[in-house]
């Protein structure tokens, strides 16, 4: 039996369903995690099917969180979606169920679950679902509701398709999901608006933003940058993406600081792989995009060198 057919088994097999997906939720998070639970609502009506985590209401219009009590998870199917190891899993009850299954596109450098599909060459976790409910359409029905939060989660994590994860699949997959009624403009303009708040900060970001001669770009956004522009540390993800648009910057980090005084990094690459580099400092993701930790400015500084590295050993490639 294939994983897509022992996770549809699974999914037959039990009443209750509860979905988690990974802390910080980016819009791949939120739509697959949406994406799946309202395919599983539209297939399976006499099915209890659950999302859960920190509800975040920026993200209301993909999708939002139930709220559930301990004891549901009692004979339940847990699915863990978009997320590489448990420490990010959000809510800590994933493990109280029945069965738990791990569905994911990132490197899978911690296996865990019961049943597993992990698939690091997909853009998104999002595609995955589209994937999954495409392999069984004789037994899946995929809703508006769900098209619309899947086609959310692939623009996000495909950066409207300019990312190198985007592929003709990708493409085909989001001419799917709007034959099935996802509206791409309207879509695509909400991921791109920002408020004045982080218009202002996105100002702050090209204004003090430092590039190496290697192409590493580098800056620090500190507590009481955040608080004198009015944003929390995770309102911050639409600036992660600016460096990016600069000719000269291959790869560069943006450090948030957290209330503890520690860096929450970002990591973000236009060729050199960076994965490594977050795994050394307490993080992970993909090739091109990671996140990492650094507990001060030294570890800052780094974070740096090592990025510096890895752009300087692939400019001497690419000659």
């Amino acid at each position: 039996m294939d994983n897509l057919t022992a996770i549809l088994t699974a999914i037959k097999k039990y009443n209750r369903i509860i979905i988690h997906r990974h802390q910080r939720p980016d819009p791949d998070a939120i739509g697959s995690q949406t994406g799946l639970a309202e395919i599983l609502r539209s297939s399976f009506p006499h099915k209890e099917i659950y999302m859960v985590g920190k509800d975040i209401p920026s993200f209301d219009w993909i999708g939002s969180m139930d709220e559930i009590d301990g004891d549901e998870y009692h004979n339940a199917l847990v699915i863990v979606i978009d997320t590489a190891n448990t420490p990010r899993i959000d809510d800590r009850r994933y493990n109280n169920g029945d069965f738990l299954i791990k569905i994911d596109h990132h490197p899978n450098d911690e296996p865990y679950g019961d049943l597993m599909w992990v698939q690091p060459d997909a853009s998104s976790c999002s595609e995955l679902v589209y994937d999954f409910y495409n392999q069984f359409t004789d037994q899946l029905t995929l809703p508006k509701s769900a098209a619309h939060s899947l086609y959310a989660g692939i623009i996000g994590d495909t950066g409207r398709f300019l990312y190198p994860a985007t592929t003709s699949h990708t493409l085909a997959v989001a001419g799917a999901l709007m034959e099935h009624g996802a509206q791409a403009a309207k879509i695509s303009q909400r991921e791109n608006e920002i408020t004045f708040e982080m218009a202002r900060l996105s100002a702050y970001v090209y204004n003090h933003l430092s590039i190496n001669a290697h192409g590493v770009g580098q800056v620090k956004l500190s507590s009481e940058v955040l608080k004198d522009y009015g944003l929390t540390e995770a309102t911050t993800s639409a600036v992660v993406p600016l460096p990016g648009q600069i000719h000269t910057v291959l790869a560069w980090a943006i450090f948030v600081q957290q209330e503890d005084g520690e860096y929450r990094v970002r990591l973000r690459s236009k060729g050199p792989a960076i994965n490594e580099v977050a795994k050394q400092h307490r993080g992970g993701g993909h090739p091109l995009a990671s996140g990492a930790k650094a507990a001060d400015d030294a570890e800052c500084e780094r974070i740096i060198a090592d990025l510096d590295q890895v752009c300087r050993q692939y400019l001497e490639k690419e000659k």
